[in-house]
């Protein structure tokens, strides 16, 4: 989930690291992702263990399964002509809200080679920027941690009855 580069070389010494002896606290986890990512890559993107962290963060609080859920929630619930906007701070965040969005503009399910649609399905939202909203280089200057933030709004549509 922290989409880590060397994440392969880092379970390894994790396994090794357990089947010695238990790892208790972070800066035992700590020292073992030191020890599994490449010297050069200790130097390059910050803290070596900052993405392990974040994908047992992610895994332990479900937070995929639960922005699925929720998008799926708002979207059901919006009325039309309301918006829905959603900020994201992760590539796998940002992919699930990105593909729902596609969904329910795509509306029709099937199949390309049919002469016509069979499932009825129309689209329920339109997206109000075909891209995301991103920050200005001002404000990352202002706020680094907003360098990663990706906006995405939808309308409701009227759905043909």
């Amino acid at each position: 989930y922290g989409e880590e580069r060397y994440a392969r070389q880092i379970a390894r010494a994790i396994v090794r690291r357990r089947e010695a002896e238990p790892i208790t606290t972070t800066g035992d986890l700590v020292e073992v992702v030191r020890s599994a990512v490449p010297t050069p890559a200790l130097f390059a993107g910050g803290h070596p263990a900052k993405r392990v962290f974040q994908a047992l963060r992610i895994a332990v609080n479900d937070e995929l399964g639960a922005l699925r859920i929720a998008l799926a929630a708002a979207l059901s619930r919006l009325s039309v002509g309301g918006r829905v906007a959603v900020l994201t701070y992760h590539s796998l965040e940002d992919r699930i809200v990105k593909q729902a969005f596609a969904a329910a503009v795509r509306g029709c399910i099937c199949p390309p080679r049919l002469p016509a649609c069979a499932c009825g399905l129309q689209p329920t939202i339109r997206l109000v920027n075909k891209k995301p909203i991103t920050a200005s280089p001002e404000e990352i200057a202002e706020n680094p941690r907003s360098r990663s933030a990706k906006l995405r709004v939808a309308e409701r549509l009227a759905v043909a009855a």
